[in-house]
């Protein structure tokens, strides 16, 4: 079609030309001819829009190409690649625990007393929040939290803020909506649709991490290559319908509507993303460690990675009180199947151009880490110890816990 549509603007144009200098008894006939090719041209013209607005959509459908080291099959295919951290384990759930070790050797410590889901902590034990009333008045999977949850909340957002710039991540605060085409030129659309929040009556859309708008600030742009890599950390809010994850979770703040959370991102030349993406899950790694909430590290397997990455690494810390392995960090490489759709290119000073490749980690989501230190700095007596790492960014308030959570009256 766009060979035809070339011919067409030629040969009207070689017409039109031949117009003026034609004999009078031939100009009419050219005249005709070329309003003919004219209308000819403009239908081949819409014709090929058409059709290239369908290879577009076609190519924006296609899924990342999976890494050879990516496990091949369902969600059941992915496969631990390293355990850290000392496990509190209820002797009663040793084979379970035993069970999701796929083999390996770990340091652990058998409780003989059950610890409480982070829930009941929340809710009955340290009265520190209120998913009941939050449920009345914005419906299931929100929540209230009061007082020395809300400094935890504030603590961990510090500490992972001055972990990743002192890593050399420069600090971002992105906007908390964008526009539906750069949301649909990010993620894979028609798969997450519904699970965002979509802004009534506008164009516009709550971003479910800062990884959309952080991705998005080259849009449309060429990087010079010698500035690569460039590494951000964004702090923002995050906002998630979870549709599809009903009867998950239903109690506490595991999986919720809304969060706060600190989230790795790069732009990447090509050539390093990949030695990029391991440094990305070992900050997550280094930050959880210091925390002192024993984790294991996942390969995702092709069927459950999604559309846009060619690589991704869970970090999933150990919930006592659950006897599970629970999701904390998701680290994803996704090469350039976002720069492709944003038009984000690097430039060399020859002219070359490519697509640079995007990487992504949670760095730290604040209540499911909340949840996690729930479970697994508790006591036998119901008090809970605040990870050392943690205090010294509340030192300096008076209101603000100093080593242990204080139980409140619950609702002020």
């Amino acid at each position: 079609m766009l060979k035809e549509v070339d011919r067409l603007r030629h040969e009207h144009n070689k017409i039109t030309r031949e117009v003026a200098s034609s004999p009078r008894e031939l100009r009419q006939t050219k005249i005709e001819e070329a309003k003919r090719l004219l209308q000819e041209l403009q239908q081949k013209e819409k014709e090929l829009e058409e059709i290239e607005r369908e290879r577009e959509l076609a190519l924006m459908v296609l899924p990342n190409i999976v890494h050879e080291s990516v496990p091949v099959g369902d969600e059941s295919a992915s496969i631990p690649v390293r355990f850290h951290g000392r496990f509190k384990v209820f002797k009663e759930d040793m084979e379970a625990f035993k069970a999701q070790l796929n083999g390996a050797e770990v340091d652990y410590e058998v409780l003989q007393w059950r610890p409480r889901p982070h829930a009941d902590m929340l809710e009955n034990v340290l009265k520190l929040g209120n998913t009941n009333k939050a449920g009345e008045v914005a419906g299931s999977r929100f929540y209230y939290l009061f007082d020395d949850l809300v400094w935890l909340d504030m603590a961990l957002i510090a500490y992972a803020v001055d972990f990743m710039t002192r890593k050399g991540f420069s600090l971002v605060l992105p906007p908390y909506m964008l526009r539906g085409p750069v949301v649909k030129a990010i993620i894979d659309f028609d798969t997450f649709k519904d699970a965002i929040y979509k802004v009534e009556a506008e164009d516009l859309y709550l971003i479910s991490t800062a990884e959309h708008p952080v991705a998005a600030l080259y849009s449309n742009e060429n990087i010079e290559r010698s500035s690569l890599p460039i590494r951000l950390v964004g702090v923002s809010p995050a906002f998630r319908r979870e549709a599809g994850a009903a009867n998950k979770d239903l109690k506490g703040i595991f999986r919720v509507h809304q969060f706060h959370k600190v989230e790795q991102f790069v732009f990447s030349d090509p050539s390093q993303s990949w030695q990029i993406h391991e440094e990305l899950i070992s900050n997550s790694e280094e930050m959880f460690s210091e925390l002192g909430l024993p984790y294991r590290v996942i390969n995702i397997a092709s069927g459950d990675l999604g559309a846009c990455a060619a690589k991704k690494y869970d970090l999933e810390v150990w919930m006592p009180a659950q006897a599970k392995f629970r999701e904390m960090v998701s680290c994803s490489n996704c090469l350039d199947w976002q720069a492709y759709r944003l038009k984000i290119r690097y430039v060399e000073k020859t002219g070359e151009k490519g697509f640079v490749h995007t990487l992504n980690s949670t760095a730290l989501a604040t209540t499911r880490t909340i949840t996690a230190i729930l479970e697994n700095y508790q006591k036998e007596d119901g008090t809970v110890e605040i990870p050392r790492v943690l205090r010294r960014y509340l030192e300096h308030f008076e209101a603000a816990p100093k080593e242990v959570l204080r139980p409140s009256k619950g609702r002020p």
